[in-house]
Order: structure tokens, then C-alpha cells, then sequence
């Protein structure tokens, strides 16, 4: 059949199973739009392209499929670049598609036009610019293939307005995809399969570091299974949380700058760490040099760049984590650390009171406190999408989850912004799944147009906002390390109930612990995407941390209240 370049490009999405596309037509792009009308593809009309880089992505996350953001020539490309290198960042598979000027206009200045190939180069995991029609059915079927295959990444796809428009002979390519050098299926040799476990046999104080490959890899079976047969404790990465049950245990909790006190003691402490599809981020190590002396490391990745990139390594897998786990678990026996085990129970000792058994009930309303008790009446089952901050580390800490790919937030990049929009996008890839978005006041005002696509699309999604009037993880650090010189910091914001009610959607406000519970089960109980503001206490700061490049181990930790230091005083003298 004869179509033009615009329906293979709905005929190429149709034919990968595409469902929904986030998008923001302009005049490179009628073409594909035009073409529209043709075919079932649900199209979500965003109110800028970053929100769609990000709905796409959020999609992606939550429904393990690939996403789709669709954008114009010029300022429509350029506007996705921050949600493209935040999938980057953080291994999402994600397929954008540019329209770029027409290909006889390249490089002429002409209007809208800009070389978004390059701008996005360092940024996607692969990107094509197609001027030729033939080009576009063989090049969308790689950039999906690329985007879901080895280590998951973004795809950019630029098409050019005379490729949209003229036609060909369609006939569709069902041929296996293969590309040269890119072999996305490695696995580790049988040599380095039995070096592991001879390690893993000997170790006394193991630790298993599970991060976002365990999630990608659809390793949480297997993660679990070598967990319980060897008694060794999982510490998580921020991406990696809904891994591992948090309920389980063996989870110790996060690790990390923000992470748990005895979870940072015990990589410390450890003599062998299995990292399990993490790249050893600096926020997680703290200072490299000082970072696990007396461990020995195996690094299971899929991607080879990973390994000794940031710390030196004895054994490196590379290759899938599911399916090398399950290699290993052909040779592993049984093991116990009880020893280890009771060793890091005593480190927790009263820091495993939760700092919110500790906060005064003074009458302010506490951050912890909204999460803590939206994670007792969700029973842990919502879908967590979280913007970038103090709300996105609180979060972390309280709201414990014990389902996959269901914490949702940006850990590589921290991209303010993101939690309303891929919010919306982890909706439409869960739409039976009960979602909330948490944000502080800050990152929800840099996309908060996006509570319009809500509206229109008539979704439902619950926001809750930390609203306590500052940048609150500058003003934290500002507090910490710049004597509270909260330069730029303070924040005035408009009145998000009215905000709500402008879009048509219910907007609640709440100052006092007494009234959370109702705000959020009024939330669950309303059609349609509801706003709450919680005027959260000002100057409440995320404990314990890590300062930068401190070793784990030296971390700021929350002073306890008078009452509570005194019996604590009491208790070490007796």
C-alpha cells in the first residue's frame, strides 16, 4: 500500500504496540498530526514538551513499555532536552520523534530550525536524523529496539517535513533487527561465574546493593531467592527502592547520602558488597577513596562502561542481572550470617525509632508526617511518583514499598519538575493503580501547567505538595554548610487552591497533623485529579545526610528534642 512518510510513522507505532503518545503539534510536525486521524493511537495534548519528555518517561517506568514523546521543529525539540537527559540519566527507554524543517532547508538557518541531533547526542542513547521516506519504517524499528534492548535508554528520532509528506510503497519489515557491534545480550563467561561464588561462599559480612537494573531487569525474583538462600542483607539505591520488599527482613533501607545511619555502617563494615545493577553514584558512595576499604566488590551491569568507572572492582559480570543471577544460583548453597546480621540490628539501635517518633508534636505539621500517614492509609499500594528534593528523599524514607515499579522519581539527573507530569504518565501506563504525586512547592510551580493535560484528559491523579515555602534542599544546605544565608531560597507562592479550581479541579488545603487523614481519603473518594497544599513546618531539613565527599559513615544526624536527649542521657548512665 502507498502511504506517506506521516502514517508509517502511526503505522510503525502501531505495529510496536503503542498505546498512547505525549505530544505538542507545530508546523514542522502537521504532517504526522494530520495523519492522525487515521489511526487508534490515543494522543495526549501536553501543555509544554518538557511535560511530555516526562509523561512519556513516567509511562515508561510504570508500565515496563517504551514511551513516546512527539514534538515540532526548533523550540518544540529544544524543550525536550531536559526530559531526554533525565531518561538518560536514569536508563528509561524512551522513543522521541522531532519533526525537523524541511531537509532541503538544513542548514540554512530557516524558521524553527535547529540541529537537535546534536544537542541531544550526549543525552540519548541514540538519535537519527531522516530526510528520505524509505528511511523512516527501518529507522523507528531500531530506535525501539535500541531504546528496550541491553541497558534501556532514550532514542531521538528527527524527521524532516518532505519525509513526512512524500509517499512510498509500504510494505512492512519483519525481519530481526541487527545492528553491528551492538550485542545487547552478554553474558558473563562460567570461569567468572564460579570466582563469584566462591566468594560469595566465603564472605562473613556481605551486603547486596540492588539498584534500578534489579527493577529493569525483572530481577526481582531472582534478587530475592539469592537473598534468602544466602542470608545476606539488600541495601537499596533511591532508584532501586520497590526492588526489594521493604517489608522483607533482609531490606536494610537506603543507602546513601539521605540513606539509613546502620545502612551506611554496614557497607562500611561489610567484607564483600554484591552491587546488582547500580553504577556506584556519588551520592552513594560519599567519598570513593574511604568508600568499603575492607570489602571485596562484585559488579553485576549490563553495560560495560559502568564497570570500574567510579570504583575499582575485584569481579565484573557484565551481562543481564536476571538471567546472570540465575546462573549464580545454579552454584550457590545455603548460607547464614546471623552473627552479621545481629551485629547490624545492634547498630541500629534507637535510630531505628524512625526521627518521626521523635519530632514534637508542637502543632506544626511535619513532612514526614503526611507521608508516614499517606503510606498507613494507601497501605503501601500506591504508585509513588516524586519530584526532586527534600519531599522526594522523605519519601524515600517513609513511604515503604513493597511492590515493583512503583516509586517513581528522578535519581540521576534531579530534575525539578518532573513529578506532576510523569505523574500523569504513570497513570495512563497504570490506570487501575491508585497514583500520587508528592512535590515540594517549588518543583510543582515549574510544571504545574501540566494540571491542565490532567484536566482534559480526565485523570485521576492525587497531588500532594510539601508546600513550606522555600527551595528546600538549598535551604537545607544553606542551613548546614552557609549559616543559614538563605540566599534566593525563600519562596512565595500562588494560592494552589485557586489553582485548582481555575483548571476545574478540587483543591484542599491542610496546616494541622489532625486533619491529614481526612484531606487524603477525601482525595481518594473525589473524581478527577485533586490538588492538596500541606503547609508542611519551614525549616524541617532530611536526616541523617552525608555531606559531600565525607565518607559514609560521617553523617549529620537530627538533634533530638530536649525530653527526648535527656532520656537518652539517662539511658547511657544506667
Amino acid at each position: 500500500m502507498k502511504l506517506t512518510g506521516a502514517q508509517i510513522v502511526w503505522e510503525c507505532l502501531q505495529r510496536e504496540g503503542v498505546e498512547v503518545v505525549f505530544g505538542y503539534p507545530g508546523g514542522a510536525s502537521l504532517p504526522i498530526y494530520d495523519a492522525l486521524h487515521d489511526y487508534n493511537i490515543h494522543h495526549v495534548l501536553v501543555r509544554h514538551e518538557q511535560g511530555a519528555a516526562h509523561m512519556a518517561d513516567g509511562y515508561a517506568r510504570a508500565s515496563g513499555k517504551v514511551g513516546v514523546a512527539l514534538a515540532t521543529s526548533g523550540p518544540g525539540a529544544t524543550n525536550l532536552v531536559t526530559g531526554i537527559a533525565t531518561a538518560m540519566m536514569d536508563s528509561v527507554p524512551v522513543v522521541f520523534i522531532t519533526a525537523q524543517v524541511h531537509s532541503k532547508l538544513i542548514g540554512y538557518d530557516a524558521f524553527q530550525e535547529v540541529d537537535v541531533t546534536g544537542i541531544t547526542l550526549p543525552i540519548t542513547k541514540h538519535n537519527y536524523l531522516v530526510t528520505d521516506v524509505k528511511d523512516i519504517a527501518h529507522t523507528l524499528r531500531e530506535a525501539f529496539y535500541i531504546a528496550r534492548t541491553g541497558r534501556p535508554g532514550p532514542v531521538l528520532v528527527d524527521i524532516t517535513k518532505d519525509a513526512q509528506q512524500n509517499s512510498i510503497e509500504y510494505d512492512p519489515d519483519s525481519e530481526p533487527i541487527h545492528l553491528r557491534g551492538y550485542r545487547p545480550t552478554a553474558l558473563p563467561v562460567e570461569d567468572d561465574i564460579q570466582k563469584a561464588v566462591t566468594m560469595i561462599h566465603s564472605a562473613k559480612r556481605p551486603v547486596i546493593l540492588a539498584g534500578h537494573g534489579v527493577l529493569q531487569s525483572g530481577a526481582m525474583k531472582e534478587v530475592l531467592e539469592f537473598a534468602e538462600r544466602t542470608q545476606t542483607p539488600v541495601a537499596m539505591t533511591l532508584l532501586g527502592i520497590s526492588g526489594f520488599p521493604a517489608s522483607h527482613p533482609l531490606n536494610l533501607g537506603m543507602m546513601g547520602m539521605h540513606g539509613e545511619a546502620w545502612v551506611n555502617h554496614a557497607i562500611q563494615d561489610a567484607d564483600l558488597l554484591l552491587a546488582f545493577g547500580m553504577r556506584f553514584d556519588d551520592r552513594v558512595t560519599g567519598d570513593v577513596r574511604r568508600y568499603a576499604t575492607h570489602a571485596r566488590k562484585i559488579h553485576i551491569d549490563i553495560d560495560p562502561a559502568e564497570i570500574n568507572k567510579n570504583v575499582r572492582v575485584d569481579l565484573a559480570l557484565v551481562g543481564d542481572l536476571s538471567q546472570t543471577l540465575e546462573q549464580i544460583l545454579k552454584h550457590v548453597k545455603p548460607g547464614r550470617h546471623d552473627e552479621w546480621l545481629a551485629s547490624i540490628n545492634e547498630m541500629k539501635g534507637s535510630s531505628s525509632v524512625r526521627d518521626i517518633q521523635n519530632l514534637p508534636d508542637n502543632g506544626h505539621l511535619y513532612a514526614a508526617h503526611v507521608i508516614n500517614d499517606l503510606w498507613n492509609i494507601t497501605k503501601g499500594n500506591a504508585v509513588i511518583v516524586t519530584d526532586v528534593g527534600q519531599n522526594q528523599m522523605w519519601t524515600a524514607q517513609y513511604y515503604r514499598q513493597d511492590n515493583p515499579s512503583q516509586f517513581i522519581t528522578s535519581g540521576g539527573l534531579g530534575t525539578m519538575g518532573f513529578g506532576l507530569p510523569a505523574g500523569i504518565g504513570a497513570k495512563f501506563g497504570q490506570p487501575d493503580k491508585e497514583v500520587w504525586v508528592i512535590c515540594g512547592d517549588g518543583g510543582f510551580q515549574m510544571t504545574q501547567a501540566e494540571l491542565a493535560t490532567a484536566a482534559q484528559e480526565g485523570i485521576k491523579v492525587n497531588i500532594a505538595i510539601l508546600n513550606n515555602g522555600y527551595l528546600g534542599m538549598v535551604r537545607q544546605w544553606q542551613e548546614f554548610f552557609y549559616d543559614r544565608r538563605y540566599s534566593a531560597t525563600p519562596m512565595k507562592s500562588p494560592d494552589f487552591i485557586k489553582i485548582a479550581d481555575a483548571h476545574g479541579l478540587t483543591g484542599m488545603r491542610v496546616t494541622t497533623r489532625a486533619d491529614v487523614e481526612t484531606a487524603i481519603q477525601t482525595a481518594r473518594e473525589t473524581e478527577g485529579t485533586v490538588v492538596i497544599d500541606f503547609r508542611v513546618e519551614k525549616e524541617d531539613s532530611v536526616y541523617p545526610m552525608v555531606p559531600t565527599g565525607s565518607e559514609l559513615k560521617e553523617m549529620i544526624r537530627r538533634p533530638l528534642p530536649a525530653a527526648v536527649a535527656v532520656n537518652e542521657a539517662v539511658k547511657v548512665e544506667a
